[in-house]
């Protein structure tokens, strides 16, 4: 049985340095435009994406700019006095 797998093997092995010798196979018709397509789709995605994290970004670092900002530094006083029940 293992024997048998080798032999396989050797065969398929054969049959690919066969194809390898030989002359390339054809190109199919309008490859090179589908390829370039491709290829933009992907750009402007990625640019798209990019843009898109330097939007979030940006968000980010203004709402924590924003958080900073508003944080209180030290407690507002009162300008009307408590209640002074029970005295």
């Amino acid at each position: 049985m293992d024997r048998n797998r080798s032999h396989r093997r050797s065969r398929k092995e054969e049959r690919v340095a066969r194809m390898l010798a030989g002359p390339p196979g054809p190109v199919p018709e309008g490859l090179a435009v589908r390829a370039a397509r491709r290829g933009e789709r992907i750009r402007r995605r990625r640019a798209g994406l990019r843009a898109l994290a330097v939007l979030l970004l940006a968000a980010v670092a203004a709402l924590a700019v924003r958080a900073v900002g508003e944080l209180p530094r030290e407690p507002a006083h009162s300008e009307v006095t408590p209640p002074l029940d029970g005295w």
